[in-house]
């Protein structure tokens, strides 16, 4: 049982759009391949992994640091104790090799993709779906039969174009989402005034029906004077979450905002370790019963990094219910129905191939249907499996 083979590229994703802070015209991600000697239906078994949107491709890093270590390693250093299958663990701690603590950024989001590639393979190789392989084997053996998902999106339109036709793309867009069968959105802010920001997202709550199942995302823009301003005037309209209203190591922020702010504040997507979110939940002042956490596990070391957060937010008493993976691709699915999270980000029209779930998940009252086949699903997302299988030609 062997890994003769990681292959890897950086890939664009479809579309132009832009939120507060970046547009995603030059974004990309890195795809992987991990190529094993294991043979079934006459075809070696293949992980796929890729890292999220909003964090550039990491190829320089896999090619230079990670996959020279894993191809180096000895068998014992790659494999399960009983030799069956491939250990998510131990792979993960040779790529860690000769790596000092700290400076979680890029390294995460190259980690997490070849990781994602990881858990694809070790899951298919016991024949089974990722959620199912990740609640026995790390979780208590059950799991949730749906997940609930929102949908994300809400970005900012061409600016060439009238006030009025920017409103009707973004209702439009959302209307799309609840025709899908999701019951609640995601919309973006702080890339426009303070005032044309709240025509859009009453132009949005006119779509969805209500505050309560909107919620908006400043993706870290605002100072705390603007974030402060946003909460204040948002108020009345008892939105589902604010997200990343602020630099997300600004604890000081985040820590005003929650004394004064009663609405959930939702963070953790541009955090990437254990001990980022232990001192954003401490010193950010995160309420447990109010707030949301939304780790992106493509960007913070992958499955295993996930769980290790997981287990860290478990100790400091908060509830699986408060954390929606972010990401919006097949990953945050199986890890929300593995570990019965409260929910997860879906990208149903955004960031594709790569986001959103596999063609035979359906969304029925605001729930995602689980995917049953082996590994994580990608060769089931048509659009996907063909951008992926270029690592192979």
């Amino acid at each position: 049982m062997k890994i003769v083979d990681i292959k890897y590229c950086d890939m664009r994703f479809s579309g132009n759009v832009r939120n507060s802070v970046i547009d995603f015209s030059q974004m990309t991600t890195t795809a992987v391949a991990i190529v094993t000697d294991i043979i079934r239906d006459g075809k070696p078994i293949i992980g796929w992994g890729f890292n999220s949107a909003g964090r550039y491709g990491q190829s320089g890093i896999i090619s230079s640091r990670l996959a020279p270590r894993i191809m180096k390693a000895e068998a014992a250093e790659l494999l399960s104790d009983e030799g069956t299958n491939f250990s998510p663990d131990k792979i993960f701690k040779v790529m860690m090799k000769n790596e000092k603590p700290g400076g979680h950024g890029d390294r995460a989001h190259a980690v997490g993709a070849i990781d994602m590639a990881v858990w694809d393979l070790v899951s298919k190789i016991e024949e089974k779906p990722l959620w199912k392989y990740l609640s026995e084997t790390y979780g208590d053996g059950t799991y949730s039969d749906k997940v609930f998902c929102y949908a994300a999106g809400g970005y900012y339109s061409d600016e060439s174009f009238s006030e009025e036709k920017r409103l009707q793309i973004l209702k439009n867009e959302m209307k799309s989402y609840l025709d899908e069968g999701f019951t609640t959105v995601k919309m973006k802010v702080g890339g426009a005034s303070l005032a044309e920001d709240m025509k859009r997202l009453e132009a949005v709550i006119s779509v969805s029906g209500n505050g309560s199942v909107t919620s908006v995302d400043a993706n870290g823009k605002f100072d705390l004077k603007t974030a402060l301003a946003y909460a204040e005037t948002m108020k009345p309209y008892n939105i589902m979450w604010f997200e990343e209203p602020g630099d997300p190591n600004d604890y000081l922020l985040h820590a005003v905002l929650a004394d004064q702010y009663s609405c959930p504040i939702a963070i953790g997507e541009n955090l990437f370790s254990e001990q980022d979110i232990k001192n954003m939940i401490l010193y950010g002042h995160l309420r447990s019963q109010i707030d949301y956490l939304q780790m992106d596990a493509n960007l913070a070391y992958g499955a295993t990094g996930f769980i290790k957060i997981m287990k860290v937010i478990k100790e400091m008493g908060w509830d699986a219910q408060r954390i929606y993976p972010h990401g919006g691709n097949l990953l945050c699915l199986h890890l929300s129905a593995a570990f019965k999270l409260g929910g997860s980000e879906c990208y149903p029209g955004v960031f594709q191939p790569f986001g959103g779930f596999g063609d035979s998940t359906r969304i029925e009252n605001g729930y995602a249907s689980l995917p049953m086949e082996c590994g994580i699903g990608i060769e089931q997302k048509q659009s996907l499996y063909q951008v992926m299988k270029q690592l192979m030609i």
